[in-house]
C-alpha cells in the first residue's frame, strides 16, 4: 500500500497531545489554585519533584506492563505487577517527603494517604489509556495484517493474468502467420501492443478505461483477423468518461472466455461485446452462444478464468460492482457493472 495515510496522522500525534495536557493540568492546576498563597506555592515547589514521579509511573503501565506483562502472561501477572507499581512509586514518593522536604514546610502532612491515592488515581488514568491504546494497536496491526494479505493475493491474481492471455494469443498468432503471412506484421504489432499492456498496466494500479477499451479493441481486432467471417463479432461502445478509471485487464477475461467457447463446435457463433459509459459507472456486456459442451466446465479446466476476475471484483470494488453470469435460451451472457462511488 501507499506509505502512511493521512488519515493515521492525528493518530500518530495523539499521545504527544494527550501527555502535554494531562501533565500540563497535573503540575499546573495546583499552582493555579494556590496562586495567591506563599505557604502553599512553598509546599507546591518541594512536592514538585513527587508530582513529577508520577510520569514515569504512568509510562511504565502504558508502555511496559500493558504491552508485555499483561499480553504475555496475562491478567493475573498484570495485577500483581500493578500491586508493586502502586507500592513501590508509593514508597518512593513517602521517602521523598520524609527524608528531602523540610518538616516545616510540611507542616506535619506526612501520612500515607497523601502519597498513595495520587499513584492510585495515575494508575486508574493510566491504566484506561494503556488498554484503549493496546486495542487500537492490536486492530491496527490486524488491519495492517489484512492489507498485506490482500495486496499480496491480488499480486498472485494479477500474475496469474499475463502468462493465461500470452499463451492464448501466441496461439492466435501461429495460426494468422500460418494461413495468411501477409497480415503477420500488423498483426505482430498488435501483439507488441498487447504484450506491452499486459506487462506494464498491473504494475500501474487502476487505469483509465480508455486504455482499458483501447485493449480490449486490440484484441477484438486480432480475433476478427484470425476468424474472419467465420465468427460473427458484434462490438459496440457508447458514451466517454475520461475520469473513470478501472483495474487493467479485469474486463478481458470475460471477452477471452467467450472467444474460448463461442467458437469452434459452435454452428454459426456469434460473440457480443458491449462496453457503455455513463453517470460515473461502467456497464459491460459480453455474450456468446453456447456450445456443445457446459461453459462452467470448460471454464474449470482453463485454469484461472472466471475465478479469477471475480475474486479481483471482491477484493478491489467491494459494494461497488454487480456481476451477473447466467444462461439464457443458447447464450451464455455476463453483465458487469462497476461504479465509480
Amino acid at each position: 500500500m501507499q506509505g502512511q495515510s493521512v488519515s493515521n496522522i492525528p493518530g500518530k500525534f495523539f499521545p504527544w497531545i494527550f501527555h502535554t495536557v494531562l501533565w500540563t493540568i497535573w503540575v499546573g492546576l495546583p499552582f493555579l489554585n494556590g496562586g495567591d498563597n506563599p505557604e502553599a506555592v512553598t509546599f507546591l515547589l518541594w512536592l514538585l519533584p513527587v508530582s513529577l514521579l508520577k510520569i514515569p509511573c504512568f509510562l511504565v503501565n502504558t508502555e511496559w506492563l500493558i504491552p508485555a506483562i499483561f499480553r504475555r502472561r496475562g491478567i493475573g501477572a498484570y495485577l500483581i505487577s500493578l500491586i508493586f507499581l502502586i507500592a513501590g512509586f508509593s514508597i518512593l514518593g513517602q521517602l521523598y517527603k520524609v527524608e528531602i522536604v523540610p518538616y516545616e514546610v510540611l507542616n506535619g502532612r506526612t501520612d500515607w494517604f497523601w502519597s498513595i491515592v495520587p499513584v492510585l488515581f495515575v494508575t486508574a488514568i493510566s491504566t484506561g489509556y494503556g488498554f484503549i491504546v493496546y486495542l487500537l494497536r492490536q486492530e491496527q496491526g490486524r488491519q495492517e495484517e489484512t492489507r498485506e494479505r490482500l495486496t499480496s493475493e491480488l499480486s498472485f491474481l494479477r500474475s496469474q493474468i499475463s502468462p493465461h492471455f500470452l499463451f492464448n494469443i501466441l496461439n492466435s498468432i501461429v495460426y494468422l502467420i500460418r494461413s495468411n503471412s501477409s497480415e503477420a506484421e500488423s498483426v505482430t504489432l498488435k501483439l507488441s501492443e498487447l504484450m506491452r499492456y499486459m506487462l506494464y498496466s498491473p504494475q500501474q494500479g487502476q487505469v483509465l478505461m480508455e486504455e482499458e477499451i483501447g485493449y480490449l479493441e486490440n484484441y477484438i481486432a486480432l480475433q476478427r483477423t484470425r476468424f474472419g467471417e467465420d465468427v460473427d463479432i458484434r462490438f459496440t461502445r457508447s458514451g466517454k468518461n475520461t475520469d473513470l478509471s478501472i483495474e487493467p485487464m479485469i474486463l478481458i477475461p470475460f471477452v477471452e472466455n467467450a472467444f474460448k467457447h463461442g467458437v469452434g463446435l459452435v454452428k454459426d457463433p456469434i460473440i457480443e461485446i458491449a462496453v457503455t459509459l455513463a453517470d460515473q459507472q461502467l456497464n459491460f456486456h459480453v455474450g456468446n452462444i453456447v456450445g456443445p459442451d457446459p461453459p462452467e466446465a470448460k471454464d474449470g479446466s482453463s485454469g484461472i478464468g472466471l475465478k479469477n476476475v471475480r475474486r479481483r471484483l471482491e477484493l478491489l470494488y467491494p459494494d461497488r460492482y454487480e456481476l451477473t453470469i447466467r444462461e439464457e435460451d443458447d447464450w451464455f451472457l455476463v453483465d458487469l457493472v462497476i461504479r465509480k462511488t
